[in-house]
């Protein structure tokens, strides 16, 4: 759930290739899985650096700048150290000498809502397919989406969540073992993401895959298995 930031990384050629790839096989598709921030949720990492830095009167601009998605990051959403040991690596990487409820202020604020047009196409993708979702995510962040967005997530059979599963986004193993747990083959899965290097991650994993740039990505990946949502959706 880290669009905006990962996004920055991918030259604009490295979008358009991924992006504009078709489908290989739609008839083999059975289910759809989406990753959730930056496809169904709007995310902005800028909302928790502006909110330090506000606290502890510096600049979010530095801030940003030694942020990075590092070891601690990973684990944390792996599940392998908890909230309070990350925000420990998070103190240190940052420089910030802020506790752990004001680090949680802006952890948690970086949600910005639906993203318009998405959930009427899921709501038309239902229609004829079994709808998931797999997250890169901790549990401080699961229980601030889980709730503020339940009716959007109540499209999706199951939320697969990646310090539950202890493997993440682009790990294969991470795509192979969601498949599993889905009961499908990987094939049959066709995966959307908003980053380019998990949908490589899935494609490596046998899945299908899409990369979002906007809902208008997810609206042609419809078309190419014969849903269509209602203009201007």
């Amino acid at each position: 759930m880290v669009a905006s930031l990962c996004r920055r990384e991918l030259s604009g050629w490295e979008n358009r290739r991924v992006t504009r790839r078709a489908l290989e096989d739609p008839g083999r598709v059975r289910a759809l899985l989406f990753d959730l921030g930056g496809v169904v949720i709007g995310v902005d990492f800028g909302r928790a650096f502006r909110i330090w830095a506000d606290l502890a009167r510096c600049d979010p601009a530095e801030l940003e700048r030694r942020f990075s998605f590092d070891e601690a990051y990973q684990r944390h959403e792996r599940g392998e150290i908890d909230a309070a040991g990350y925000f420990s690596a998070l103190r240190r990487s940052l420089g910030l000498d802020l506790s752990d409820n004001e680090l949680t202020s802006g952890w948690n604020d970086i949600y910005l809502g639906p993203l318009p047009g998405t959930a009427a196409l899921l709501s038309a993708a239902r229609r004829r397919f079994l709808l998931y979702a797999f997250t890169n995510s901790n549990a401080t962040h699961r229980q601030v989406w889980a709730e503020r967005f339940a009716s959007e997530l109540s499209v999706f059979r199951h939320v697969f969540v990646s310090s539950d599963l202890g493997v993440r986004k682009p790990d294969p193993e991470s795509f192979a073992l969601v498949a599993k747990r889905i009961g499908l083959q990987a094939s049959a899965l066709l995966f959307f993401d908003d980053t380019a290097e998990n949908v490589e991650g899935a494609r490596t994993a046998g899945m299908q895959a899409v990369h979002v740039g906007s809902s208008a990505d997810i609206r042609e990946a419809l078309l190419q298995l014969g849903v269509e949502a209602e203009p201007g959706a």
